[in-house]
């Protein structure tokens, strides 16, 4: 086999494509798919089951269990599915997967996807030239997903050609006879095959010329075919690297999911390997264990014969090539059958299961912030609205969990002022905040979303007027969030123009942010209970406010009086009222909320 520098470097070319590609199709879908395909997820993948059988029906239909997982790991990275949804789905793909198993045994081919890469790139492409920025975001996605095709294909195109070359593998022969201790040793043989060449079919067809070969028996087979259900999870792991914790969560269930279905196998290991010996024979297809006694008994009784099998030299019509044949369908169809039964008893375990998969995904992959886990509502759910009078108050409370994340949002852009620019804490801070504004837009249409179908249902005038007032709310505190990450890109412009605050303009820019952040915290002592809001906490409020508008007056006359006087420069002077005005916005969206909240509860509460 002759192996290059080069082939190794076009390797790694290959997997940059394919992460590339991940990366590409993740922010595609964002842009594009949104909460229509949410909602279309949403429903098939409403309870477990459900999502079990969409994740087989998309992997027999694309016949790649590392392909469906890894569309997965892209679906929780946009945000489109919870984790505990991403987990049923996964279930069903390794059910899926077996498909591809009863194919090469049946039929003896594979659906080649490079077929269709180009002709879908050919068509995205004029997308990106169109002025709908759906379009646009459609045909990144498009081509997002080509990429990732193609690099998975380039990827098995690059690898050592081990399929070609089993000779390879010769040497594992001397470790088939140590019983118990060779099942683990071909286990982790079919993972590190598996996780190299990044097909559990091209495995499927080594672990078919060892036992040919007479090297192996059928029950080590088993263990690599065991084994090459961890390697297939390496594909979702290396995509979910340049995703966000859910999607590093949705790869780590994949993999434990494999992982705990191995250790009840390798418990009951022969019983089970001698189940499916049973059911191969019971179907009328032989019994697959006989290829390993025949090839030896062969090897002992007629060396030539033997010798010309292993060197692929027997004329086609030799009755010893037809027997064997016929014992390689039979354990190809055995392995297929192992496969099957393996994932449908660990589906049916596991299933019920899900949720403590969740919360053990969770602790072994915690958010850096506790407040970085990817959105969901809290106290909203998105089933049918039985009673829309109660589902008021799961809103209330939900306006609350959205006013506490904007607030967090304030803290992030006050530190990022004092961050040392184009330092890896500044970056990190801008990326935190920039990802709590998208979260923040996706709540404002989630709970908007909500707040209308309650509306649509049966409810008292009060009920109404409640709903419209909290539509204006949701709208304020998203106003506030777009201010925080105004300040951000201020800060980034800032950077860009190579301008330094002076010490005096960040003294004021803290006090700001400080009776901003009061503000904040005395608006949601409101919000936190509407119906019994005390005529203090409004007053209070309204002074606040006062006290923003004069300070931002004092600020702005002041900073004139600096920039003549030449304390800083003309552009720092910019930048400085820029960040000042956005934090006074804040303070009148702050002021709206409570008005709010004293024109239309306090009123109706009375």
């Amino acid at each position: 086999m002759n192996y290059t520098l080069l082939d190794f470097f076009a390797l790694l070319g290959s997997v940059g494509l394919f992460l590339y590609g991940m990366k590409v199709m993740s922010e595609g879908l964002q842009k594009a798919a949104g909460d229509r395909l949410r909602n279309i997820l949403s429903a098939m993948t409403r309870n477990r089951f459900t999502g079990l059988l969409t994740g087989i029906l998309i992997t027999a239909l694309i016949q790649s269990s590392s392909a469906s997982t890894v569309m997965v790991v892209s679906f929780v990275n946009a945000g489109l599915m919870t984790l505990g949804q991403s987990m049923a789905v996964i279930f069903g793909a390794n059910v899926g997967t077996t498909f591809t198993a009863w194919i090469i045994a049946l039929f003896g081919f594979k659906v080649d996807t490079s077929v269709f890469i180009l002709p879908l790139i050919a068509c995205a492409v004029p997308l990106l030239f169109c002025n709908s920025s759906r379009k646009k975001s459609l045909g990144e996605f498009i081509i997002g997903f080509s990429f990732l095709f193609m690099g998975l294909n380039m990827i098995s195109d690059y690898v050592p050609d081990l399929q070609s070359n089993p000779e390879m593998f010769a040497f594992l022969e001397h470790y088939a006879s140590m019983g118990f201790l060779s099942v683990l040793l071909f286990l982790f043989v079919g993972v590190i095959l598996t996780a190299i060449i990044q097909s559990s079919a091209a495995t499927f067809a080594i672990v078919l010329i060892m036992c040919t070969k007479g090297w192996i028996t059928f029950d080590l087979a088993c263990a690599v075919v065991l084994g090459s259900n961890i390697g297939t999870t390496i594909t979702p792991l290396l995509a979910s690297m340049s995703g966000n914790v859910a999607a590093k969560r949705t790869a780590m269930g994949h993999l434990l999911f494999n992982l705990f279905g191995i250790l009840w196998t390798l418990a009951v290991f022969y019983p089970f390997v001698r189940l499916n010996v049973d059911i191969t024979q019971w179907l009328g297809q032989g019994n697959p264990e006989s290829m390993f006694s025949f090839v030896n008994n062969l090897e002992a009784t007629d060396p030539q014969t033997y010798n010309l099998l292993v060197g692929n030299s027997l004329p086609a019509e030799h009755p010893v090539l037809l027997q064997v044949a016929q014992m390689q369908f039979s354990v190809s169809f055995g392995l297929s059958m192992f496969h099957t039964v393996f994932n449908l008893v660990n589906v049916v375990i596991m299933i019920w299961l899900t949720g403590l998969y969740v919360k053990i995904v969770e602790k072994l992959v915690p958010a850096k912030h506790k407040e970085d886990e990817e959105f969901q509502l809290k106290f909203i759910s998105g089933g049918l609205l039985s009673a829309s009078e109660l589902n008021i108050a799961q809103a209330e409370k939900e306006l609350v969990v959205y006013a506490q994340r904007v607030q967090r949002m304030i803290d992030m852009a006050e530190q990022l002022v004092h961050a040392k620019e184009k330092s890896e804490e500044f970056s990190q801070l801008y990326s935190r905040l920039e990802k709590y504004e998208e979260i923040s837009d996706r709540m404002e249409i989630e709970i908007a979303n909500y707040l209308n179908r309650c509306a649509e249902g049966r409810l008292s005038n009060e009920g109404k007027l409640h709903i419209a007032a909290m539509l204006n709310i949701v709208s304020e505190i998203e106003s506030i969030a777009d201010c925080c990450f105004g300040c951000a890109k201020i800060l980034i412009r800032k950077q860009e123009s190579g301008v330094e605050f002076h010490d005096s303009i960040l003294a004021n820019i803290d006090t700001m942010f400080t009776y901003v952040k009061e503000a904040m915290s005395d608006m949601l002592v409101i919000l936190s209970d509407v119906e019994k809001v005390r005529e203090v906490d409004i007053i209070r409020s309204y002074n606040k406010e006062r006290e923003i508008n004069n300070l931002r007056n004092q600020y702005r006359a002041k900073n004139v009086e600096n920039i003549n006087n030449q304390v800083y420069e003309y552009q720092a002077g910019i930048y400085y009222m820029d960040i000042i005005n956005d934090l006074e916005k804040m303070g009148d969206y702050v002021i709206n909320v409570v008005d709010t909240i004293r024109d239309h509860f306090r009123k109706h509460s009375a």
